[in-house]
């Protein structure tokens, strides 16, 4: 590391380094599956969610299970990234390789879920090493400012991740959509993204505490179950507030895409999807001043506002213009949510048990990518479809679910906030 940066930036390079290759990924990657799987390989809408579904339910299962118990116990954080991501790179390629070998589309789509599922196994070490490392490296009051810094980061690298994808779905609007998939382009990158992204942790120490760390404030055996009741709320409201914002997620794409609705192409969407990353990239510059203003719980429940905010617009935007608005504005909350929820659970979990809780922590959000969706948005659209509602129609009624559910958990963190917590709160 060159004598200008001092150690603390030197970190920060590193892991934001990191952040920007694993958004890049993501972006390129994801954007555009459940696309393939539903117009391509000609899944439900409900099956389509399995990608996520399925993935998501082995990654926590094994981070609460297998890989937190052994961040903890042998204080493990940047061996357990270096090695998710490599075997995770290696399992993506096997994934294409073994996709392309059945016939019938069907059966195509279903390699995909199934080994993604696998290959999420190792790569949930990341993860959770990841989430612990952060906490390791920078004090409860600067925790909510990096994630915002790092929510900035990741959101310049999925900007180029959409774009990317967007060219190579279509293979640079040479062939059909599709095509990145079928062939690979699109299964190489993200695994050669995987491969490049260990390189930045290198310059990172391995985390972890040391004997002579102080532990956790709350130690006395009152306020040390006090706190533990808190968590327990707390991921509570955030499982509601995370199941009802991301319910949607991987449906968008199918219904902007609707011939009957939107209409949009992959070029397109890819606008779309950056206007929300560019949201991140601004807000997440402002969120750890927002924080310390007016403090994590509060942070959440602004970010929640946002939320749903974007959710009523996509429900009943009727131009393309107002939906730029609605992902402009799940940006704002993405970033927000991120950062001031992190702080908040980082605060109430005790440095020796960061694997595991965090783990937990980890679980509302990794889950409503794919399980809410599976649960409630998928079935919910399938249903609608087969009374014979319009297809459009049956997407925003999926919309209008997701702000109910939202606003069940915006209620449950605001009794936490202002009520059970009035006078010892970790903000």
């Amino acid at each position: 590391m060159p004598r200008f940066f001092s150690r603390s930036a030197g970190r920060f390079f590193s892991i934001s380094s990191f952040q920007i290759l694993a958004m890049f990924r993501r972006g390129m990657f994801y954007a555009y599956l459940s696309i393939y799987l539903r117009y391509f390989l000609n899944l439900s809408v409900t099956e389509t969610t399995l990608f996520a579904t399925l993935p998501m339910l082995a990654n926590i299962i094994f981070q609460s299970t297998l890989w937190g118990r052994l961040s903890d116990r042998y204080q493990l954080r940047r061996t357990l990234i270096f090695w998710g991501e490599i075997l995770g790179g290696i399992g993506t390629l096997v994934v294409w390789f073994v996709h392309t070998l059945p016939e019938g589309h069907r059966a195509k789509a279903y390699v995909i879920i199934l080994g993604l599922t696998i290959v999420e196994i190792f790569w949930s070490m990341s993860n959770i090493g990841w989430s612990a490392l952060i906490s390791d490296l920078y004090p409860p009051s600067a925790r909510g400012a990096i994630q915002g810094k790092l929510t900035s980061a990741g959101g310049v690298g999925r900007i180029a991740g959409v774009w990317i994808g967007g060219l190579l779905y279509d293979g640079l609007g040479r062939y059909y959509e599709g095509w990145g998939f079928e062939h690979g382009a699109l299964f190489f990158v993200a695994a050669g993204v995987m491969f490049l992204s260990t390189i930045p942790l290198l310059a990172l120490p391995e985390g972890g505490i040391t004997p002579g760390e102080p532990i956790n404030a709350i130690s006395e055996p009152a306020s040390h179950q006090r706190s533990t009741r808190w968590f327990v709320i707390f991921l509570a409201s955030m499982a509601l507030i995370n199941f009802g914002r991301n319910s949607v997620v991987i449906i968008q794409s199918q219904y902007l895409f609707l011939d009957t609705g939107f209409a949009v192409s992959s070029r397109t969407l890819s606008t779309i999807v950056n206007t929300e990353s560019l949201a991140m990239i601004l807000s997440g510059l402002a969120v750890g001043g927002i924080v310390l203003r007016i403090g994590n719980g509060s942070g959440v429940l602004l970010g929640t506002l946002l939320s749903v905010a974007y959710l009523l617009i996509f429900a009943t935007a009727s131009n393309l213009n107002l939906i730029y608005v609605g992902s402009f504005l799940k940006g704002c909350a993405e970033s927000i949510i991120v950062a001031s929820s992190y702080a908040f659970a980082s605060i109430l979990i005790p440095p020796e048990q960061r694997g595991r809780r965090f783990g937990l922590f980890n679980a509302t959000f990794f889950l409503s990518w794919g399980l809410a969706g599976t649960l409630v948005a998928g079935p919910l659209v399938d249903t609608l479809l087969h009374m014979g509602y319009t297809a459009e129609l049956a997407y925003r009624w999926s919309y209008f679910a997701a702000v109910v559910i939202t606003l069940a958990g915006f209620t449950l963190l605001a009794v936490l906030v202002f009520l059970l917590m009035p006078r010892s709160n970790p903000d």
